[in-house]
């Protein structure tokens, strides 16, 4: 009898083989006999304890890669002076010692909601309000129809080229704000302006009767053209099959205006007027260029100059505390316009 052990074999006379690589590529054998081989080389090639890299991990790591560079910037930028300001709403300078007679020291202290309390209760702030919802009125029905008339346009078979129409309407809105302001106030000066001389005497833009209206020019020609790109985009979006059909009906090109592409664009629509919204509560530009040139025009002509002069130490109370109460309530101010224009235009959809 031989002292070594011969390997066992399976009926038919074979040796099995008991090496772990061998029981893998039987079994992946038996399993899927066209992939058996390339199956058990998988396996033997990974070996216990490794991973196959997934792909979308590492998609989603260079995802947040390419992102981190604005998450980081809009943080700074954004994130960090909003939550300082809410901060600085609840905090106040208030005196400390000197007794009677004065002295002492200003300190930084807790005050509740006293900023809000000022700022519910300053005249000028509702003042100006009204001058912005008045103006607001006129200026953003008027902007939106004209952009919406302006991409209509070239949205449509009349102009062959639009990309020189669509360059020149939107050229107004890369002019920085503050120079356009500047040159609208040049074309409104009496003594300078070009046009004046031929229009009837007496005419005067920049009275209180038609400041408002004149300064609704000066962002309506600065703004008219981005909110035409927004109705651009949404009218290419929309299945050209549609207009197909229609002129097989004998649509005329008035009816697919009106009936096809004026209620496709109702989400852009609402996207422009909400922007149109924000932007208004925040008017600055205008009105600070036009005082300077009209002496009756104070410095809390409206909410955001009033907000800024009161930062500046231009109006009592002044400091970061009520100018950071002024922003906030005129923030909450325009997000509840907001909601109430889109639950509106819901209603109104349903």
């Amino acid at each position: 009898m031989s002292t070594t052990d011969s390997p066992s074999t399976a009926p038919g006379g074979d040796p099995q083989d008991r090496s772990p690589g061998a029981a893998i590529a039987q079994h992946s054998a038996s399993a899927d006999p066209d992939h058996a081989p390339s199956a058990a080389a998988a396996a033997l090639a990974t070996g216990p304890g490794k991973r196959v890299p997934s792909k979308r991990r590492r998609d989603a790591f260079t995802g947040w890669a390419f992102m981190a560079p604005f998450a980081v910037l809009f943080a700074v930028v954004f994130l960090v002076p909003i939550i300082v300001s809410i901060r600085e709403a609840f905090f106040g300078q208030v005196p400390t010692g000197g007794g009677l007679y004065g002295g002492g020291e200003t300190v930084e202290m807790f005050v509740g909601f006293a900023n809000f309390a000022t700022a519910i209760q300053n005249g000028a702030f509702w003042l100006g309000m009204g001058r912005v919802v008045l103006y607001a009125a006129f200026q953003i029905p008027v902007m939106i129809i004209g952009a919406l008339a302006l991409a209509l346009l070239l949205d449509s078979f009349i102009v062959r080229r639009p990309g020189g129409f669509r360059l020149s309407f939107f050229l107004p809105y890369a002019i920085p704000g503050v120079i356009a302001a500047m040159m609208w106030l040049y074309l409104y000066t009496p003594e300078v302006s070009p046009f004046l001389p031929f229009l009837p005497e007496g005419t005067d833009f920049m009275s209180p009767s038609t400041v408002l209206a004149s300064m609704a020019n000066m962002t309506t020609w600065t703004y008219t053209g981005y909110n035409m790109l927004i109705f651009l985009a949404a009218l290419q979006a929309i299945p050209r099959e549609l207009y197909e059909a229609a002129r097989i009906d004998g649509a005329s090109g008035l009816q697919v205006a009106l009936r096809i592409k004026v209620p496709l664009v109702r989400g852009a629509a609402l996207l422009a007027v909400l922007l149109s919204i924000i932007g208004t509560i925040q008017l600055f530009n205008e009105p600070v260029i036009m005082a300077g040139a009209n002496s009756w025009m104070g410095k809390d002509f409206t909410p955001m100059m009033l907000t800024y002069n009161t930062m500046m130490g231009e109006i009592s109370p002044s400091g970061a505390g009520p100018a950071s109460a002024l922003s906030l309530l005129m923030a909450l101010i325009a997000g509840a316009l907001a909601v109430v224009y889109s639950f509106l235009q819901r209603g109104k959809g349903n």
